[in-house]
């Protein structure tokens, strides 16, 4: 309690003291690590693959934007990541997914990008494109599904999307990934990395335990490989899908440290 023979100033002064200290307080916690986060989706997919993702970032106080890749090549989808990026103010953090991992492995040079967060991804290193990641390693069961048009465009097929691609989702989740799935670029497979952006700055994975399209040794293997911190989880290569809360604290969690 207050000394009532205190003068009106002191007493003023003091109440200011009590108060304002718990509110700076919170203020310096609240503005902790970086806060915007960038969301680069992979093949087959587009930026809603991040939907259940997004307003759990969002709630947490986050800035989050997903870009929409062409996937028409690895140059053009690094240059929407980086129209996306340049759109922030203040440092990013970039997660991808998938061949994702590719785009967000170039673009994560970036100068604002300070972190990067792989989802059951493909990683470079320099010089090297998807199908040098993935030939040091048998086949995913997944590759077996895909399916090569007249233009030169990849889609997966109905087996693909419902075995090997998000079989942890329920079947009309799963008949909404094949309807709406983006035909991936064979160029896009073939294009290669200039600097694999994971050498100078922080990284994290989140490995799916039961991911058929990016095996699991691959996954381990990149992951010692780029000295990530890891979250293994049972699920498929969708994670951000069939889990988005874990996935969402494990982004959260690295914008943090950042």
């Amino acid at each position: 309690m207050f000394n009532a023979k205190k003068s009106p100033a002191v007493i003023l002064l003091a109440v200011i003291t009590m108060f304002s200290f718990p509110q700076h307080a919170k203020s310096q916690k609240m503005t902790e690590g970086v806060k915007n986060i960038v969301l680069v989706h992979g093949a087959f997919a587009d930026g809603s693959s991040w939907a259940k993702v997004i307003p759990l970032l969002q709630a947490k106080g986050y800035n989050v934007m997903a870009v929409q890749n062409p996937l028409t090549s690895l140059g053009d989808d690094v240059a929407a990541a980086k129209r996306v990026i340049a759109s922030m103010d203040g440092p990013v953090l970039l997660v991808g997914h998938s061949y994702g991992g590719m785009v967000i492995t170039e673009a994560g040079n970036d100068p604002k990008v300070v972190g990067l967060v792989y989802v059951c991804s493909l990683v470079p290193n320099d010089d090297q494109s998807a199908v040098d990641v993935t030939s040091a390693f048998p086949p995913a069961p997944g590759s077996s599904e895909f399916q090569v048009d007249a233009s030169n465009f990849i889609t997966l097929s109905n087996k693909g999307i419902h075995q090997y691609f998000a079989q942890d989702l329920n079947k009309e989740e799963r008949n909404v990934v094949h309807a709406t799935q983006v035909p991936w670029a064979v160029k896009g497979t073939t294009d290669k990395i200039s600097k694999a952006a994971w050498k100078t700055k922080p990284s994290w994975f989140v490995i799916g335990l039961e991911d058929y399209m990016v095996p699991l040794d691959l996954a381990r293997a990149e992951a010692k490989m780029i000295n990530a911190t890891v979250l293994e989880l049972k699920a498929s290569h969708v994670p951000m899908v069939s889990q988005p809360s874990k996935v969402a604290s494990f982004i959260a969690g690295a914008a943090q440290k950042l």
